[in-house]
Parts: C-alpha cells; structure tokens; sequence
C-alpha cells in the first residue's frame, strides 16, 4: 500500500484539484478520504487509474522512507579488551541501542603523535585488532576495515594516535579510521588536516598543541581548520591540560591590555644590554620592562612558585600580526638574588617575525622555589597588548603573584591557537564516572582575536572590533580504559587528559552523521552543545555548554530512537595491565600473536627494594641547531638489572619508553624526567630529572 493525501505537503501522492464524488465502486473509500481531504491509502496498482480523474492533478508512489532505528539484535553487543567507560558516561552505548547506530558509513580522521612506532608498548596495533580494540582484519566483532595510516613518520612517537583511535572504536565500532602525524611542524600539520578530509574523513579530531601557535590570531592550523570545516568536515580539537587551581581560582595566564612600562629593570636584566647587543640584539632599550602592578608601585617582576622537581614552562605572546611585528619583547626568569636564571630573547622583527617568546626552567632544589618573571621592551616603542600563559600540563607551579583579575588585566584563560579554532569544537575533560566538575587541569576559556587570521607573508589586518570565541565548547570523558596508554590505575590502563576528550566527542559526531548524513558541521555542534548536560556549577569558561549527551543530541538533531529504552549491554570489566615490554614492529598483518601473561608481582610495593634511576647519556644544556627542532639522544640505566623505563616529557605523563630514547624538540626549553621499573613492577619514586634548551642560531 501506499500513502495519499489532498493537501500538498511534502510526502503528498495524489493531489486534489476539486472536491471529488463518491461513486466510484471498489475505490469509494480511497476517494471519499481524499474528498475530506484526509490522508488516504491505495495499491500501486491503483495509482495510474487515480490519476486520470478529472480532480486529481498527481497520484505518484512515495517509498517508505529509512528510520534511524533498528532492532538491537541487527548491531549485537561485542566488546574489546578494554573500553573506555565514556561509552556508558556520554550515553554513546545506549544511542547505539536505541538508534541503531553504530558510525557505519562515517570515517574518524585523528591527528597525534604516531599511530604503531613505539616499540615497547604493552600491545601493538595487530594486538589491539585481534582483542576487539581497534578494527581490521582479525576482529572478533566483525569490523574488519583496518585503521588506514596516511602518515607515522614521526618515528619516536608514544602511539597516542592509537589510543584515540581505541576510543573512536569503542564508541562507534562501525566507523572507519585514518590516521596522520600531527608532529612535524605547523605547516605539515596543517597539510595533514587536509590530507584526512580528502582520503574521506567527515570527521576529525587532534590533541596537540604547539606552543608558538598566535593567541591573538587564528594560524595556519586554524585556517586548514577552516577550509576542510566548510566542507563538511566536523573538526574536535583538545582544549589543552594547562589550568592551575589555587584557593578556587584559575591562575595560568596573565594578560594585560597594553604595556605598561615602567622606565627600569632589574639589575641583571639592564647588564645583558651590551651581551645581546653583541649577538645582533640592538640593545636600544634596556630600562623598560613590563610594570606587572596595574594601580600601585611599579612592579617590574612577576613571581611564580615552582614546586620542587617541576619545570616552568612561560609563553609569552603579544597582540602583534605574524609578519607586522613591530615590537621586540624579551622574557627572563631571575631567581631570589636577582640573577637571570633562563631567558628568552628572540629577534622578533627582524627574524622570527612572530610576536612570541618561551622561556623555562626547572627546579632541582629539594622544596618550592619562588622565581620572578621580567619582561623587557629591547626595540620598538609601542605598547602592545601582552599575555602569558604557563603551559604546566595541570602541575608544577604552586601559586603567582597576581592571582585574581584587576581591572583590564585579566588571569585565567589559557586556551590557545586551533585548540580554540573557531571553526572547531573545543573538548575540555571529565573525568569517568564524574559530573559536578570538570578536571582541575582542563584548559579554560575564552579565546579572544584582534586580528584577521594569518595569511602568508603579509600580515593580518587588525579587527573592527574583538572577536570573543566562547571556549570550550563542550566537556567529554578522560581516564578511560584502553590497553597500553597512559597510567594504569585501578587495574586498567587509563588515558587522561583533554587529548582523551577529543576523540570521545568526535566518535559521538560519528554516530550523529551517520545518522543524519546531510546534517552540517556547524548542525552537528549546535545539537551537541544544546543538548548536553550542565556541570554543577562551572562556568562555559570551564566546561562551554556540558557534558556530552549522545541520545540528546542525536535527538535534537531530529532523529527518533527506534527502540527506546533499549536494553544496554555490558562491556568487560577493563585490565589487568599489561607490562611494557619490547616487541619487533611493524608486526605482518598475517603475523599470530599470542596473549601476552604479566608477570607475576612478588612481595609489597611499599615494602620491596626500589630501584634507582640515573642518565647514561645527555644532551648540553643549551643544543643550538639552525632549524626549529634539534634531536636529542639520552640513555637510561638503573642500579638493578632486568629494568624497564618510563619517560615523562615537558610535563607530559609517564609513559613507557626505551632505555635509549632519541626524539626530536622544538625550540625552547624542555625536561625530561624517567623512573626504572623492575621485573616484579615496582618503581622508582624519585624519577631522575633533566633540562635543557633547544636554541636556534644563524
């Protein structure tokens, strides 16, 4: 049977030119609904004959059209080793029940480190398929479409891309993924974001974060954003872990609305004048550091409490165009008696072109040490809008000199570069199982711009008036369980972070888009963040619109659940851990891996003799190079044999990592601290530390 109507709406089969009669034999009941103009239902048979009356302009056959809801049994219940608890936590499980969805037809682009080039990781990508982590040939629940790896380059990754894609999968098992380097600067960055909508992606998300990245400007990574986002791509990016908490406030940024300057510096800083001058820096204006005290005393530095064995990591950025800079800030870290202890001192007009500096140290005192910030005008003689943020990664310092906004200075926001795109949606983190806060370390908003976004070598002109970008967007899950990243904790490895947000909401995205393929990105984010789910009483600075709802915002998308109130399977519970260990890789893909068994834990943890760390091999302490990074080689031992180890860097989490580790870093100052672990599993709990600067010389 088929539908018909009177009244021309858009699922009308037979239109009505005039009232009809009612004699018409076997199709009296047909026609006499029709004359009250009341929906009507004939055979397709009928058809040709009713639209040959005299009052019927159209009878046509109108296909039943597709709902988003099949019976749960059409996607049976099959899990992985380990999944993550977002899956329960953004309803993504019961929309797979209840909608019939699964990300079938949509493909998740993600951009990381690596995908499958760290040796020592507890399981490899062909391990991850054959326990149900990650699709592709081998995949107990079906999903025999393997990641599809564009670009792994980036040779001493930690296989945080694989991680993601875990999570992809477990929320939306049925979509496909590809994955490409985020690692390899800016511009290949960029080109990688392109490269994924290309291959097909309608999806993407990225956890990274590069520190020269504008604040006051959109850059190249928020323009690629851009360009793939107005082709229907719907783009997630990790709001970044660099908030610090103290007595209720959000302490890591610091911005003032112009330079206030204060006519002298410190002692240590005036006597660099003639250093600097010898190394190309015109040294015209020594006497005119930042006054950091909006309506006091001049106040010419900055203090910062390090905890003890913490690094401080200070990005310094002023509202100045790429390519028009025109002012040369200089930052410096002096400690108790005054002598410049680190220093940033780029030649930004004439060389880098950019309105940025990082400067860093770390604290290898046994306690907290107070270290003052100096921020110095060496050349030009405006007076620019200027902010720093500490990029902490959630810990290390402990407390600032001006904690609370006065005035136009303003403190807090520390979301920056395309991690705060406009074109792209913002993910803060919550932890599992959580509701009423977002993480201590989740990066607040907002993003504000002064100018029009990079554009080559010319530089941007500067905005009407100011664009404030309100971020995050939304809060989705951290500290889900996977097989092999990030810490184990309560027998399961755990990823956490924002970098473990991201994916989160970009699998639920999966899920809206197949359920709705012609709905937009800018669709996708509007049901996302009106349907989800206040978190206590935080504001959007904190968690932008909620918590992410699966169910809601597939139905504030327009789709109907098929079965609600469908029954939810249970995943497994997640763990044991497996131990990191050395494997050979790349693993054939026809290659049989056996499970691999932890070995046995002997004795207390608290109890047992702990090993100690030491460094074999080091870098200088300042590696100068002529690119933007310089590689660096370290070798580890420990005192016992039979060790393992786990690398921690530039505030990162410890992860696995080989006891002979050569990567690359970026230029500015980086630390690097690693813990032994022995057979048994215990570990070293005064990890060996390190730091050191990548400088960049002509």
């Amino acid at each position: 049977m088929v539908a018909a109507t009177a009244t021309p709406i858009a699922s009308s089969v037979i239109t009505v030119k005039a009232p009809l009669a009612t004699d018409f034999s076997a199709r009296s009941k047909v026609i006499s609904r029709i004359s009250a103009k009341k929906p009507a239902a004939a055979k397709p048979d009928e058809l040709s004959a009713l639209g040959r009356l005299p009052q019927v302009s159209a009878a046509t056959e109108v296909v039943t059209p597709i709902v988003a809801g099949v019976t749960q049994a059409s996607i049976p219940p099959c899990f992985g080793a380990d999944t993550s608890e977002g899956d329960d936590q953004l309803r993504a499980a019961q929309a797979r029940a209840e909608f019939g969805l699964d990300g079938s037809n949509v493909k998740v682009g993600i951009l990381s480190d690596s995908f499958d080039r760290d040796a020592l990781t507890p399981t490899g990508a062909r391990e991850d398929v054959l326990s149900g982590d990650l699709p592709g040939a081998g995949n107990p629940c079906g999903y025999a479409t393997p990641v599809e790896v564009l670009d792994d380059s980036e040779a001493e990754g930690e296989d945080e891309g694989r991680g993601m894609a875990q999570i992809v999968h477990d929320l939306a098992p049925g979509a496909a993924i590809s994955f490409a380097t985020a690692f390899k600067g800016l511009t290949p960055f960029a080109d990688n974001i392109k490269a994924l909508a290309a291959n097909g992606a309608s999806v993407i998300a990225d956890d990274i974060s590069y520190f020269e990245e504008p604040f006051f400007q959109e850059g190249p990574v928020g323009n690629a954003i851009a360009e793939v986002t107005e082709d229907g791509v719907s783009y997630f990016s990790a709001a970044g872990n660099n908030n610090l908490r103290r007595a209720g406030r959000n302490i890591a940024s610091w911005e003032a609305p112009e330079y206030r300057d204060a006519h002298s510096c410190p002692a240590a800083v005036q006597a660099l004048s003639a250093e600097f001058e010898g190394e190309g820096k015109p040294g015209l204006n020594p006497f005119h550091c930042m006054d950091f005290n909006p309506g006091g005393p001049a106040d010419t530095t900055f203090g910062i409490t390090v905890a003890a064995g913490a690094s401080l990591v200070a990005d310094l950025q002023w509202a100045e165009p790429w390519e028009g800079v025109k002012t040369d800030l200089d930052a410096f870290l002096l400690d108790s008696g005054g002598e410049v202890i680190s220093d940033s001192v780029d030649r930004n007009v004439s060389r880098t072109h950019r309105p940025y500096e990082l400067v860093g140290w770390e604290n290898e005192t046994g306690g907290p040490v107070t270290v003052r910030l100096a921020i110095n005008r060496w050349a030009g003689a405006g007076d620019p809008r200027l902010k720093f943020a500490l990029l902490e990664n959630g810990s290390g310092v402990t407390g600032t000199e001006y904690e609370s906004s006065s005035g136009e200075d303003k403190v807090g926001p520390t979301i920056f570069g395309h991690n705060g795109a406009e074109d792209a949606t913002s993910v803060g983190a919550i932890a599992y199982g959580a509701s009423e806060a977002p993480e201590a370390f989740s990066s607040r908003g907002p993003v504000t711009y002064y100018f029009g976004p990079v554009a080559g070598e010319a530089p941007a002109a500067a905005l009407g008036s100011p664009q404030v970008l309100a971020k995050p967007d939304v809060v989705a899950t951290d500290g889900g369980a996977n097989t092999f990243f990030g810490e184990c904790l309560e027998g399961a490895w755990r990823f956490y972070g924002t970098s473990a947000a991201a994916p989160h909401a970009a699998a639920v995205a999966a899920l809206m888009r197949e359920g709705d393929p012609a709905a937009t990105p800018a669709e996708v984010s509007q049901a996302m963040r009106e349907s989800a789910v206040p978190v206590g009483g935080f504001p959007a600075t904190a968690v932008g619109s909620g918590l992410l709802d699966a169910v809601t915002a597939l139905e504030d998308l327009g789709l109907t659940a098929g079965e609600p109130g469908a029954e939810v399977a249970e995943p497994p519970p997640p763990g044991p851990c497996l131990p990191p260990r050395e494997r050979a890789k790349p693993v054939p893909s026809s290659t049989e891996i056996q499970p691999v068994t932890p070995p046995p834990i002997e004795g207390s943890h608290e109890t047992a003799k702990r090993p100690r760390t030491f460094f074999l091999q080091r870098p200088n302490k300042v590696i100068r190079t002529h690119h933007h990074q310089a590689k660096a080689v370290f070798r580890f031992g420990s005192n016992e044999s039979d060790t393992s180890f786990a690398c921690r860097v530039d505030g990162s989490f410890f992860r696995p990592c080989p006891a002979r580790l050569a990567r690359r870093f970026a230029l500015g100052w980086h630390v690097i601290k690693v813990a032994a672990r022995d057979a048994a599993g215990i570990g070293d709990k005064t990890p060996a530390s390190y730091s050191f600067k990548v400088k960049r010389v002509r």
